[in-house]
């Protein structure tokens, strides 16, 4: 998803948009997020272009920051819709210092913090998850004897 408002023709730079240390040019969507982004956000939502678009949106207004300060996969958007994101670099597209652009790949939309209140907690609430299913296969398990 390159922006397709800037019509500045003649640049050297590829137009990109810092986050952290990335500098995303480009956003790729995929199917999982775009059935979790159905589900959890907008059920009127019409393909990946216009998920995309919304988050290039987003990305340009400043309106994406990371959820945790360490971690680099987990993103909060408008500080409540949570998303996991992951970055590769994009071969051969290189900033006029060198440095390398990325691909923002938007794996999945866990949901909003308004209406989920676990996602408030993102480790104490996967430890739950773990625990629980791990309780569940040991309970099942029993069964099976």
């Amino acid at each position: 998803m390159r922006d397709k408002v800037t019509e500045r023709w003649g640049t050297y730079e590829a137009f990109h948009i810092t986050l952290g240390d990335k500098r995303v040019s480009d956003i790729v969507i995929t199917n999982h997020a775009m059935m979790r982004y159905r589900d959890r956000i907008d059920r009127t939502s019409k393909g990946f272009e216009k998920i995309a678009g919304w988050a290039w949106e987003c990305l340009k207004q400043g309106r994406i920051k990371h959820y945790y300060r360490n971690e680099e996969d987990v993103y909060l958007v408008d500080d409540d819709l949570v998303m996991v994101a992951e970055f590769s670099e994009i071969p051969g597209e290189y900033d006029l210092v060198g440095r390398p652009m990325h691909r923002m790949i938007i794996v999945t939309f866990l949901g909003r913090m308004s209406e989920t209140i676990e996602l408030r907690d993102l480790r104490s609430y996967y430890s739950w998850l773990r625990h629980s299913r791990r309780m569940t296969l040991m309970k099942n398990s029993r069964k099976r004897k």
